[in-house]
């Protein structure tokens, strides 16, 4: 088989993991067939290099209109048997069969319902490219749920494949490059943290507030009364309502937003972390809670949607719709020396769960049936 695998997202926060470790693992696993990888030569850059029978189909466009016409045009003349999709999107034109990935289906929750013109087309637009793709992958079974709640597929139509945790964000870092980037950004304190996007459903708002009452009544706790929110992703000139959030708060010295870091500085975050807080309203899958688990870090997280499915009973679940059932899971797990180390324990266990070799294994299989 000849098979096609868009990687025009390999550089976002989760596609991009996503896509690294399928490519990853096809070329360890996979030497009979042939694979096209499509994207930009910014997006070829961050694969690297790859056995022979890997090979780089180098677009000038991203997406958008002119990118899927020319995506459609070179697969076409290439004669690629199958085509990958590694996130929500596909172009209308595409001639061959396609697989997508599905990660989540946030942008998605309002349906047709209450929403603009713009958003009403997007989402009819996303229904008809799931309906025309020979099979979906769904990165849990609250995924698929939604899938077939708020699209209407048929259930034989989704396969479930779990993510797992980055090789990159496998290893343990050194002591001393974990003081280096502690004292890079001038961490000094113990720390909450959280890492990943911060979209609506991430529920950033809610948990500064959280924190705002934490600090209340730790202020002259020995050990928290310096306790710092470290928030590791978007840049927070990205989104005012978090600087309004924090304003509100009155506790700008004590959250400290640091944007985009690398693999092995977030591993280190991870391994300093007092404690993981992920108190997400909408999740397909959630890597980050089970990135801090291979850390060693106790996770505090969402009892909605897929966490509780993903993180089982190695987190402390609390509903994220109330400021005060996160506020209380947080003093919980920071005071109960006993439930930190209960979780931290399960959680290395819990992440054991997860293989991204056989979650490959899953889809080369699926790449066979559907060709």
């Amino acid at each position: 088989m000849l098979i096609a695998i868009d990687i025009r997202r390999v550089r976002d926060f989760g596609p991009g993991t996503y896509t690294r470790n399928l490519v990853e693992q096809l070329s360890r696993l996979d030497t009979e067939n042939r694979y096209l990888l499509a994207g930009t030569e910014d997006d070829a850059a961050e694969v690297g290099l790859l056995p022979e029978n890997f090979q780089y189909l180098i677009l000038q466009r991203s997406e958008g209109p002119r990118g899927d016409l020319e995506l459609a045009w070179r697969l076409e003349r290439e004669k690629v048997n199958l085509c990958h999709t590694t996130f929500l999107y596909a172009p209308w034109v595409l001639p061959q069969r396609y697989i997508i990935t599905v990660h989540d289906t946030a942008a998605y929750l309002s349906g047709t319902n209450g929403t603009t013109l713009p958003e009403t087309v997007r989402f009819l637009r996303t229904r008809q490219v799931l309906r025309r793709a020979s099979r979906i992958l769904a990165v849990s079974t609250a995924t698929s749920r939604d899938l077939i709640a708020q699209f209407g597929l048929r259930p034989e139509k989704i396969q479930i494949v779990y993510n797992a945790v980055d090789k990159q964000l496998q290893e343990t870092p050194s002591e001393k490059m974990i003081e280096q980037v502690l004292r890079r950004y001038s961490i000094e304190d113990p720390y909450l943290l959280y890492a990943g996007n911060a979209r609506s459903h991430k529920n950033l708002p809610r948990l500064i507030e959280a924190f705002a009452l934490v600090k209340d009544e730790l202020r002259d706790h020995a050990t928290f009364q310096n306790l710092k929110l470290i928030i590791i992703g978007d840049e927070i000139s990205d989104h005012p309502e978090l600087r309004h959030a924090v304003i509100k708060s009155r506790r700008q010295q004590d959250v400290r937003f640091l944007g985009h870091v690398s693999p092995a500085q977030l591993g280190a975050f991870y391994e300093r972390a007092t404690a993981f807080i992920f108190p997400s309203l909408h999740e397909g899958f959630g890597l980050p809670p089970l990135e801090a688990m291979a850390h060693g870090a106790p996770v505090l997280s969402s009892n909605v949607s897929s966490l509780p499915e993903v993180l089982g009973d190695a987190a402390l679940l609390v509903n994220p719709g109330k400021v005060f059932d996160i506020s209380h899971g947080i003093l919980h797990l920071l005071l109960d020396d006993e439930l930190r180390t209960t979780l931290i324990e399960r959680g290395r266990r819990q992440v054991k769960k997860f293989s991204w070799e056989e979650s490959v294994k899953t889809i080369l299989q699926v790449y066979r049936e559907t060709v």
